[in-house]
């Protein structure tokens, strides 16, 4: 079939070629000119504006969006919302919030303009491997798309599942999950890595569990992956992102009322890492230290090492006591 692929980045560049690879005339833009002429090289048709995009197509037209989420993407959507015609349909395959998507629904629907909200996971690999879709939309525009759908999921990786709203939805929650899983497995070999003195191998041990254990996952064959270039390892810096699905999710787990604790101190996990100082740490020692004597680590003179400091005058136990009055 055709379509227009707008937003050449990592995962928009990598889902024109396999869309190209398995026959598709896919019409292909970004803001960046040279993406699509690279992307031309490969077979797909550059165009030069999204009123180009519209020209090249054939209606009714399909375009893919795959830009950042937020204001990008609600930009591109508004500008092609001035070109495209009633029958004509737009993917956003973003993260965008799910709440967004069934406005951008709404407000296209008016125009004649079908809106689908496709979340997409699968990463830099989907290219070769497949990626899994989560559609969502009214079910004579997924039909319609559902060719291009297939060949860009891996087999049993692409479904309809529900209303516009749908598709970013479930994807917000499998991003969330995400945060989770991220944060056992790294908890788990933070507490490998510290046995120090069983001299434990990381590497060996993911790849083990790689292997008929009920941990065994794609996210655990990376960390094999990562463990196995150890100079490469030892220059990674713990700051750790987040992309705002995570966020999301823990928002809608509280307007729902739903527990999420796991997700949850992920998120706040990830907020930690990013602050070598840990103002709040901070605060917790020097009151330790005041209530029960308890030992601080300081900076000390000169060089910024740390070091014990002696309990505050009048603590209770100089050696530093369990947490007495706490």
């Amino acid at each position: 079939m055709q379509l227009a692929m707008v937003g050449l980045g990592r995962m928009g560049a990598s889902m024109a070629r396999r869309l190209v690879a398995r026959g598709h005339d896919v019409v292909v833009y970004d803001v960046d000119p040279a993406r699509a002429e690279a992307e031309a090289e490969g077979g797909a048709t550059p165009a030069t504006s999204l009123e180009d995009v519209v020209a090249k197509l054939e209606a009714p037209r399909a375009v893919w969006v795959m830009v950042p989420s937020g204001e990008p993407t609600r930009t591109t959507l508004a500008k092609l919302a001035a070109v495209l015609e009633s029958g004509d349909t737009v993917v956003d395959g973003g993260n965008s919030n799910y709440h967004d998507s069934k406005r951008v629904w709404e407000d296209l629907a008016q125009q004649g303009i079908q809106f689908i909200d496709a979340g997409v996971s699968g990463g830099v690999w989907g290219e070769k491997d497949g990626y899994c879709l989560m559609v969502g939309g009214d079910e004579d525009a997924v039909r319609r798309l559902e060719p291009a759908f297939v060949d860009l999921a891996t087999p049993g990786g692409y479904a309809h599942v529900g209303p516009a709203g749908a598709g970013h939805y479930t994807k917000m929650v499998h991003n969330g999950i995400e945060y989770g899983l991220l944060q056992a497995y790294a908890e788990g070999f933070a507490l490998l890595e510290a046995a120090t003195e069983l001299d434990l191998d990381l590497h060996q041990l993911a790849a083990l569990w790689n292997h008929g254990s009920v941990v065994r996952s794609w996210l655990l064959e990376l960390a094999e992956s990562a463990l196995g270039s150890p100079e490469e390892f030892a220059s990674v810096q713990g700051y750790v992102e987040d992309s705002g699905e995570g966020r999301w999710t823990v928002e809608e787990a509280v307007n729902r009322a739903v527990p999420a604790p796991v997700i949850t101190a992920s998120l706040f996990e990830r907020f930690s890492s990013r602050d070598d100082e840990r103002f709040a740490a901070r605060i917790i020692a020097a009151l330790r230290n005041q209530f029960g004597g308890h030992r601080m680590h300081t900076a000390a003179p000169g060089d910024g090492a740390p070091s014990d400091s002696a309990p505050s005058e009048g603590s209770s136990d100089a050696a530093g006591s369990p947490d007495a009055g706490s």
